[in-house]
């Protein structure tokens, strides 16, 4: 057992507070990592808020994390002391029914992953407050803390030349954004793509889409500078509000609209979802990536524009990723500068900072911030 410090939230609503913790040895199948560092995704904040509720209180955040293995369990092959490693925030084993068939952001494993236990047991904890309280782990990682153990499932070892505090945006915001467009909306060389929101996965989707080689990207945001960042990311029209956006996809279009609208806002509703299809042309996608408040339920759209015109609203978990194969060919892409990391990061924060890293993203201050052990 080891003592560490992490950002824990005790309720919902609530916010994050850094506390002590206890963190128990790897066993077999888990290592013990040594955080770098860990993005700031919204997913955690939409914890804090409640919109995405979890069973277990308190829960250490955070699920987008990189360091090095600082431990390894007994009988678990595959992983040394020293490895480098990204979290990969939804576990793959490899075996289950979604895995063998190429879809492991659907892997069996992640049934119990907001639980914040062990993936394969919800009554069994890894991180406990100093009292011996059960302290859940989001996603089974909670990377919001200065160590912690993982399920080897959800671990992916990469090369030791990579800068971690590069490369741990690879276990969200990047495979989100890349794969909304690459893999849920098969975008292909000529495609008009509308990204709704530019935040860190948005502007990941803004990436995704100029690297499948749409002729339009057009990028959707009411803050100035994340449109700004959208121009040097590949966007190649930003707009603040999403009738300018489609109304330009339909001018460079023969009046049909955009063949992909990926929806990247902040905080979904169904009003977003429904903007993004009347901005869609005939056999256009819609990809739904964005998160809101679990119970809402309805979407306003047309029935008839649903069908007649052969419109697609697409969900999209982790952008359909396979983390064991894609984490490793985007860290090929940075290595090669075929992928912009370090302009995605436009802060950079302690631990004890955590609460202030969320106030600035509520305020539309930064594309993705870290936190830097």
């Amino acid at each position: 057992m080891v003592r560490t410090r992490g950002a824990v939230v005790t309720k919902a609503p609530g916010a994050y507070e850094v506390v002590d913790l206890e963190l128990d040895d790897p066993r077999q199948g888990e290592i013990r990592i040594k955080l770098v560092a860990t993005g700031l995704c919204h997913s955690d904040d939409h914890v804090a808020t409640g919109d995405i509720p979890v069973p277990v209180y308190p829960i250490c955040g955070g699920h987008e994390g990189a360091g090095v293995v600082e431990a390894v369990g007994p009988s678990t092959p595959g992983f040394e002391v020293g490895d480098h490693v990204v979290t990969s925030f939804l576990p793959g084993c490899g075996r289950c029914r979604w895995c063998a068939s190429g879809m492991q952001n659907l892997c069996d494993l992640g049934a119990n992953a907001l639980i914040g236990t062990r993936l394969t047991d919800p009554t069994s904890h890894r991180m406990h407050l100093l009292d011996g309280s059960p302290v859940a782990q989001m996603c089974g990682l909670g990377t919001f803390a200065e160590h912690t153990t993982v399920d080897v499932n959800s671990a992916v070892k990469v090369g030791k030349d990579l800068p971690l505090d590069r490369v741990c945006l690879l276990s969200c915001a990047v495979g989100t954004g890349f794969g909304s467009v690459a893999n849920m909306a098969a975008v292909e060389p000529g495609d008009t793509v509308i990204v709704m929101g530019t935040g860190g996965v948005g502007m990941n989707a803004v990436q995704g889409a100029a690297a499948s080689g749409a002729t339009h990207v057009v990028a959707v945001d009411p803050v100035a500078f994340k449109r700004e960042v959208a121009l040097r990311l590949g966007a190649t029209h930003a707009f603040a509000h999403i009738d300018e956006a489609a109304d330009f996809a339909r001018s460079v279009t023969n009046g049909q609209g955009a063949d992909a609208t990926i929806v990247t806002v902040g905080v979904i509703t169904g009003e977003h979802v429904a903007q993004a299809l009347a901005s869609i042309g005939k056999a256009g996608t819609v990809v739904v990536t964005a998160l809101g408040s679990g119970p809402d339920i309805g979407i306003p759209v047309s029935l008839g524009e649903l069908t007649t015109y052969q419109k697609r609203i697409q969900g999209a978990l982790f952008g359909g990723s396979r983390p064991s194969s894609d984490i490793l060919r985007q860290a090929q892409m940075y290595r090669e500068g075929k992928l912009k990391l370090d302009e995605l990061i436009t802060a950079e924060y302690s631990l004890d900072e955590v609460a202030k890293g969320y106030e600035d993203l509520h305020a539309g201050k930064n594309i993705r911030a870290i936190i830097r052990f």
